[in-house]
């Protein structure tokens, strides 16, 4: 009966037969299952923008260097607050047809950083444009391509005020009367990355992570010592500030601020670099808007980067105190409360 090398025709069938049987157990019915998810409670749908943004996400090929998923392993810990669940994706773009289902943003490969929690890793929509305009201008070993197409060049005269100048440094574009804007596809491809945040789950149900080796644990254990002992504000800063302000506290030229040697950072008085990181800031000629940081760092770790930050790079100015910044954070609430009512 199974003499294939007589029997073509039980040959032909048998392949044929394993061949459907892994398309429906690999494919068709775990797509299918997948339908029957719900989403989870407060997760945000996503906005016409951001559904474009993705269109021009699969389209450029960017889910070829960069994943959106994080495996249930130690190592994968540093790319979002929880290992991922088919809940996250339940917003992302619907069947294209009944033959086919959603192109994959999954990524299968991290060529670049996991984009997960991109969206509160790096908020700044004008760190994002500059990046994708020329990302060496940002990251300086950076081997991701620049996307020059995703943006136009024109007269001083011409810019609308609905047209997003990105603040390119003048090492970079240095045309005068000239200046570069971004197309509506680099606007909607910023704000699908802004909106890459990992839905929160309600409490204890959170998947927890699986440590792959004694190291791991290890290194699970530093962590506890170091928070016991206080915050690491290099390491704060490295994480949330570097990308901009850059880890010489330089900036970039142009595009973002420095740090060593400014003003702000070195007055005495913390209270108004303190808002600026609580509230944001867009009032310094030259450079590119701050986003607000308040709703992504705590007291205590504003405190350990201020601290960082104002007594490095040549700079001498005093710690800051979670006091502090708490009576900042609770100043811009009353004020926030008082113009509501």
């Amino acid at each position: 009966m199974f003499d294939f090398n007589k029997n073509h025709k039980a040959l032909v069938l048998t392949a044929f037969g394993v061949f459907l049987a892994l398309s429906l157990g690999v494919a068709v019915f775990p797509a299918y299952q997948m339908e029957d998810y719900t989403p989870i409670p407060d997760q945000p749908k996503m906005s016409d923008a951001e559904i474009k943004g993705e269109d021009v996400f699969i389209s450029e090929g960017c889910v070829a260097c960069h994943t959106q998923q994080v495996r249930n392993i130690e190592m994968d810990k540093t790319w979002g607050q929880r290992p991922s669940i088919p809940e996250d994706y339940y917003y992302s773009k619907q069947r294209m047809d009944v033959w086919r289902q959603t192109p994959s943003i999954l990524g299968s490969e991290r060529t670049g950083p996991d984009l997960t929690s991109v969206g509160e890793r790096q908020s700044s929509a004008a760190w994002q444009l500059l990046h994708l305009y020329d990302p060496r201008a940002v990251v300086e070993a950076s081997i991701m391509p620049s996307f020059p197409w995703l943006f136009k060049e024109v007269d001083s005269t011409q810019v609308d005020t609905s047209d997003v100048i990105v603040a390119v440094p003048k090492d970079i574009f240095d045309k005068p009367g000239k200046k570069i804007i971004a197309t509506e596809d680099a606007i909607n491809l910023v704000a699908y990355l802004q909106s890459l945040k990992q839905p929160k789950l309600p409490e204890g149900s959170a998947p927890k992570f699986i440590p792959f080796s004694e190291k791991a644990v290890k290194g699970k254990e530093s962590e506890k010592e170091s928070a016991i002992s206080g915050l690491d504000g290099e390491k704060l800063f490295m994480n949330t500030c570097a990308a901009c302000h850059q880890k010489t506290g330089q900036g970039v030229p142009g595009a973002f601020p420095p740090l060593a040697g400014s003003k702000i950072v070195n007055n005495e008085d913390p209270t108004k670099m303190i808002s600026i990181i609580l509230e944001g800031y867009n009032e310094l000629k030259g450079y590119g808007p701050m986003p607000a940081l308040g709703d992504q760092l705590t007291d205590a770790e504003i405190a350990a980067i201020m601290t960082h930050e104002r007594s490095s790079w040549g700079n001498n100015a005093p710690p800051v105190q979670v006091e502090d910044v708490r009576k900042v954070r609770d100043s811009i609430v009353k004020n926030s409360n008082s113009d509501v009512q």
